[in-house]
């Protein structure tokens, strides 16, 4: 009870310290997930769209594996990545391997899915009620898309919060293609892992409660976001 009493205390003193070490791993981490997120987003949200707008043989089979992308296993993402971007795998002229590029590509892979769910359905609802009013219009497919995306802006938002909410908590992935390169591919999630390997819980400790507060933040600008937006 005692070695927890002192390990709590060691990270708060951590926290209220501003701990290089600590900082640097928390802005470490928000850069990727940040990153990856908007680029999930971007990929994503057409895909979803485009599928919602769309109608084309084979269009559900699309959706069905789209969907099933949600439960991608992290580990095997990250090791399929590994094999494609070591010395010996077809991208290993890029050098990519164990750094940040490779963890925001992983997290790239395992958000994208998520964008294209949670646009998807809202877009295909907008679709099914404006349709005939935008074709009356003559607008463009490509119009016709950013007009939907215009009025479902907050499927969007929830998109890329639900994005960087995944890409902020993977360990599994990240932690294959970058090595943990401490001051260099080390995020919260890698370092807590490794510091609880150690039995080094005052840094796991502190960056646990960073993320978790990075977690109740996004899911608290979501919520009043989306609620002003729906005021509007």
């Amino acid at each position: 009870m005692n070695d927890f009493a002192q390990s709590i205390a060691a990270a708060a003193s951590l926290i209220a310290s501003r701990d290089p070490v600590l900082l640097g791993i928390v802005a470490l981490s928000l850069r990727i997930s940040l990153l990856a997120s908007l680029l999930a987003l971007l990929i994503g949200a057409p895909i979803g769209g485009w599928l919602a707008i769309s109608r084309f043989r084979g269009r559900q089979v699309v959706i069905v594996l789209a969907n099933a992308c949600l439960g991608l296993p992290p580990v095997v993402v990250g090791l399929g990545l590994y094999l494609l971007l070591s010395r010996s795998g077809p991208l290993g002229f890029a050098s990519l391997l164990f750094t940040p590029t490779a963890m925001v590509v992983a997290q790239v892979i395992l958000a994208t899915p998520i964008v294209v769910a949670l646009v998807h359905r809202p877009v295909a609802l907008l679709w099914a009620e404006y349709a005939d009013l935008i074709r009356t219009d003559g607008l463009s497919r490509l119009r016709s898309l950013a007009l939907v995306f215009s009025l479902g802006r907050t499927s969007l938002l929830t998109a890329f919060l639900a994005a960087f909410g995944r890409a902020i908590a993977e360990v599994g992935a990240i932690i294959i293609v970058g090595g943990n390169i401490s001051g260099y591919t080390r995020t919260m999630t890698t370092a807590i892992a490794l510091e609880t390997s150690k039995g080094e819980l005052a840094l796991g400790l502190g960056l646990g409660v960073i993320l978790l507060a990075l977690s109740v933040s996004v899911s608290t600008i979501a919520f009043l976001l989306v609620r002003g937006v729906g005021e509007k």
